[in-house]
């Protein structure tokens, strides 16, 4: 089962600003294909796109506007 995490490259410089899980664009428990947008994540000011690293079914970990750091778990696939 696939681990969906936050990227470590979302943030810019050493002084890490709050981040937030912004939305989900797929709702929990629905088939999505690889590189598929799933969730939007707000670092500072910028809006990231989360997109599935491969194709499964969507279990979310971490409701819409949790805060998130590197490496979060914020969701897993199954086949």
């Amino acid at each position: 089962m696939p681990d969906i995490r936050v990227p470590d490259d979302l943030w810019s410089t050493s002084l890490m600003p709050e981040a937030i899980l912004e939305r989900w664009l797929v709702s929990d428990g629905a088939s999505v294909t690889q590189g598929q947008p799933i969730a939007m994540i707000r670092v500072g000011e910028n809006l990231h796109e989360i997109c599935a690293p491969a194709g499964g079914l969507l279990r979310t970990t971490m409701a819409a506007s949790s805060m998130v750091e590197p490496g979060s778990l914020i969701a897993e696939l199954s086949a």
